[in-house]
């Protein structure tokens, strides 16, 4: 019988997934990143209408639609005083392909990618499915990114870094200082910076900042996606932005593994883009009223947190068998090993669901933590 190839056994399926689907049906789901908020109307419209119209049905060009390109740039240059040249983009199924396209590019046999540790569960197993070997950097006391530590991890072997910011699963924000740092180091060690900004427009305090707006050479790409900014998660159309010889390359991939984004989600997220921006207000103001609630709860059952900044994610130290026992009282969190060795003795929580379920499940979680504390007694 053929076997199976070595990159396949070398990853795992995610841990994320594994809690979700050991679940009840009627468990309260503070795992999954999914923001429960509805897709925009004017986008479902634009989908609606171009469906109708049969301009759905076809190929677009490999890099999407030259409309939905530009209003990607024009976001940007509105946003984040970013000009990005739409001839540099690539519509791509989601981030996750974006990342996918990145690391089959840039990454050869036994080159290593440094990654945060704890940190989004795709960065190091699309680095073993391009062949590469992801390089563990630990985190700050709050969450974030040291730019020392990249750079001392850096070796003849590394091939490129990821910075996640606001990140998953920690909610952190990198500052300005960071990323201009982070951009001189891909730089002045000519390796790549690959930034994940997904969560780019769910920020509570202070400024989203990008290494690709200090960067002076072309070694940052940045990635990026329609799905956690206007709750289009299941509409899988993502992006990715660099210099042109680096979307050449990543395009030579794309072509093959996905030819194009669909059609129908090329023209939402075309609308949501340039269309208004409200929803989008309105949901980060929802999320940050909920992250206040379960900051309070999490305080109260005395579990040190570091206060997240952006994205929908808090990650609470916890005592041992906090976990299983939240999740025994039908509460879906995650175990921060899930995203790395650094995340031992924590665990995330998703606050992107309703207001009443979140302090439901504070409670549950608040009996959890009596529970763990009384069996730790004995």
């Amino acid at each position: 019988m053929t076997g199976f190839s070595d990159r396949v056994e070398r990853i795992s399926i995610s841990g994320i997934r594994e809690v979700f689907e050991a679940a009840s049906e009627d468990a309260i789901n503070l795992g999954l990143g999914q923001p429960d908020f509805p897709t925009p109307e004017h986008a479902r419209e634009a989908a609606r209408t171009a469906i109708a119209a049969g301009e759905a049905d076809a190929y677009t060009s490999n890099k999407g639609m030259r409309s939905l390109r530009e209003a990607i740039a024009d976001r940007y240059a509105a946003d984040r005083g970013l000009q990005v040249d739409p001839e540099a983009i690539i519509a791509t199924a989601g981030g996750s392909e974006a990342l996918h396209l990145v690391m089959e590019a840039h990454v050869d046999p036994g080159q290593d990618v440094l990654v945060p540790d704890p940190g989004f569960v795709s960065y190091k197993e699309l680095t073993k499915l391009a062949g590469g070997e992801p390089v563990p950097v630990g985190l700050r006391d709050d969450l974030t990114l040291a730019p020392s530590a990249v750079e001392e991890a850096i070796t003849e072997d590394t091939a490129a870094f990821v910075v996640n910011s606001p990140a998953n699963p920690t909610g952190a924000v990198q500052s300005e200082a960071d990323m201009r740092a982070f951009a001189r180091i891909a730089d002045e060690h000519d390796v790549l910076c690959i930034s994940d900004e997904v969560y780019e427009s769910i920020v509570f305090t202070g400024e989203h900042h990008s290494p690709f707006a200090f960067a002076d050479s072309d070694n940052v790409v940045l990635v990026s996606a329609c799905s956690k900014t206007y709750s289009m998660t299941g509409w899988r159309l993502g992006w990715v932005i660099g210099a042109r010889s680096r979307i050449d390359r990543m395009l030579r991939v794309h072509q093959y593994i996905q030819a194009c984004a669909t059609g129908a989600s090329q023209h939402a997220a075309e609308a949501a883009l340039s269309g208004p921006q409200t929803p989008v207000e309105e949901m980060v103001d929802a999320f940050e009223a909920r992250r206040d609630v379960l900051l309070d709860g999490l305080e109260e059952m005395g579990l040190n947190t570091p206060t997240p900044d952006g994205a929908f994610y808090a990650m609470p130290s916890v005592p041992e068998g906090w976990v299983d026992a939240v999740i025994d009282r039908d509460v879906i969190v995650v175990p921060g090993e899930a995203f790395g060795a650094g995340g031992a003795g924590s665990a995330r929580i998703s606050y992107a669901t309703g207001i009443e379920d979140l302090k439901e499940a504070i409670e549950r979680m608040r009996e959890a933590t009596r529970a763990c504390r009384s069996n730790a007694s004995r």
